[in-house]
């Protein structure tokens, strides 16, 4: 149903598995995005959309907020703000 949807990302939350999976459209595929050496994983659709998924499912929730606060205030989503705001 995503696909035929054209659903661009999704992601999925293991609770009983305790892991967490964000996958990418990719050539009518899906695949799953890899953290980044720091433990984070980031959007590809929505820049500045940042998650610490090892925070997550720890439960720390001030980690989760202050690293999706850091994506907020990153360079790459300020430019993703203004692209959208341009097309407005």
């Amino acid at each position: 149903m995503y696909r035929r949807n054209q659903v661009q990302e999704y992601l999925v939350w293991r609770v009983y598995d305790h892991e967490f999976d964000w996958f990418r459209l990719n050539a009518g595929e899906y695949i799953q995005l890899e953290s980044h050496e720091n433990g984070i994983t980031s959007s590809q659709v929505f820049p500045g959309l940042w998650l610490d998924k090892t925070a997550l499912l720890t439960r720390n929730l001030a980690q989760v907020l202050e690293v999706l606060q850091q994506g907020l205030a990153s360079e790459e989503h300020q430019h993703f703000v203004q692209a959208l705001a341009k097309n407005n």
